[in-house]
C-alpha cells in the first residue's frame, strides 16, 4: 500500500509530538485522524495544530485513552493502518501529585488501546511512545535497548508498564507493535511546564522587561535533548520495517541544564547567571541526574539520526517565544 492511501490514527495529537507527527504524515499523503479528549478549554486544544497550519487537513475524533469503548469505536470508523499512541500524562512533577490518575492514562491506556487493536484491527501497526525517564537511576552511562529500567517517578513507572505491555502483545499476539524509548526532545511546541520551554519564555520576558528572575530547581542535571522534528521521523521509519522492534531515539549528546540556560540568554545578549534563582519547591522527590542516549540501533536499523542541534533547537525557540510575546 503507498502511503497516499495510508489512514493513521494518532492519541495525544494535540501536543507537540502529536503536531509534528500529524505534518509529517499529511505530507507523505496519509489520512490523518487524532483523538482529542472533551474538555471545558477546547479553544485552546488545536493550538499547536493551529501553528504548524494543519488543523483543517485532519479529522479530530473524541476518545479518551481511559475508555476502552471509545478506542474500540474509534478504531472501528477509522480502521486505520498505523497507530501512534502519545497521549499521556507526562509531566513527571504532576506525575507525584497524581499518582493514579497518571498510572490508569500513561500505563492502563496503553493497554486498551493494545486491546482495541487485537479485538478491531490486528494487523494495524502500533507505535508505543516510550520515555528515556524509564531509565531513571542509570545502570550505564550509555542508555540503549539492553540497559536495564529503573524508573524514578509514577510517570516512568506508568511508561514502563506500558512498554513492556506493547512487548507482551506483539509476543502473544502476533502483532506489529513497538516501542521508542525517546530521549528528551523540544521544540517552540513544548509546553511552558516543561524547563527548556520554561527556560526559552523566561529569558524573553526577561528581555522585554516583563519578568526578573528564572527560578528553577536542579540546574546540574543532564540531559540528552533532541528536536521533536527529528523524533516524529523516527517514529514513522520504525512503523515502515519488515518486523516490529523497539529502539532508542537519542542524539548521543548530554547537556546541564545551566548550560542549555547559557545558549538561551546568550542568543539575547543576556547573561543567564544574573536571573537565576534556585528555588527547592522545583527539586524532584527522587532525582534522575544524567541521561544519554546511545542511538547505534537505530542509525544501523532505520537509518535515523539526528540532524538539529541543541543550539540550533534552543534558538529557534527563543525566537518562537519572542514572536508571541511581541
Amino acid at each position: 500500500m503507498s502511503d497516499t492511501n495510508k489512514k493513521a490514527f494518532i492519541t495525544g495529537i494535540t501536543g507537540q509530538d502529536g503536531a509534528y507527527l500529524a505534518q509529517l504524515l499529511l505530507s507523505k499523503g496519509y489520512e490523518v485522524y487524532g483523538m482529542v479528549r472533551r474538555s471545558s478549554t477546547a479553544e485552546v486544544v488545536d493550538v499547536r495544530l493551529k501553528w504548524l497550519n494543519i488543523v483543517d487537513k485532519i479529522h479530530l475524533v473524541d476518545g479518551d485513552l481511559t475508555d476502552l469503548s471509545s478506542l474500540i469505536r474509534i478504531m472501528q470508523d477509522v480502521q486505520p493502518d498505523e497507530v501512534y499512541n502519545l497521549a499521556a500524562q507526562s509531566f513527571v512533577k504532576t506525575s507525584w501529585q497524581q499518582p493514579i490518575l497518571t498510572g490508569q492514562v500513561t500505563g492502563m491506556g496503553a493497554t486498551h488501546i493494545l486491546e482495541a487493536i487485537r479485538l478491531v484491527k490486528p494487523d494495524s501497526r502500533y507505535y508505543q511512545a516510550s520515555t528515556s525517564e524509564m531509565f531513571g537511576l542509570i545502570q550505564e552511562s550509555y542508555q540503549k535497548e539492553s540497559t536495564p529500567f529503573y524508573p524514578r517517578s509514577p510517570y516512568a513507572a506508568a511508561k514502563l508498564y506500558a512498554h513492556w505491555m506493547t512487548i507482551n502483545y506483539r509476543e502473544s499476539f502476533d502483532m506489529y507493535a513497538c516501542s521508542g524509548i525517546l530521549f528528551n526532545h523540544e521544540s517552540p511546541l513544548r509546553g511552558l511546564e516543561f524547563v527548556t520551554r520554561k527556560v526559552t519564555d523566561a529569558a524573553v520576558r526577561i528581555k522585554l522587561g516583563l519578568q526578573t528572575e528564572l527560578r528553577l530547581g536542579n540546574i546540574d542535571a543532564k540531559r540528552d535533548w533532541g528536536h521533536a522534528k527529528d523524533y516524529v521521523r523516527a517514529m514513522w521509519l520504525m512503523l515502515q520495517q519488515d518486523k516490529p522492534d523497539d529502539f532508542v531515539i537519542a542524539t548521543g549528546r548530554t547537556t546541564t541544564v545551566r548550560d542549555m540556560c547559557h545558549i538561551a540568554f546568550e542568543h539575547l545578549g543576556l547573561n543567564a547567571q544574573d536571573y537565576i534563582v534556585i528555588d527547592p519547591q522545583f527539586f524532584r522527590p527522587a532525582e534522575v541526574e544524567v541521561l544519554l542516549g546511545d542511538p547505534a540501533k537505530a542509525k544501523a536499523a532505520l537509518g535515523w539520526e539526528a540532524k538539529i542541534s541543541l543550539e540550533a533547537m534552543i534558538c529557534e525557540m527563543v525566537d518562537a517565544d519572542m514572536q508571541r510575546l511581541q
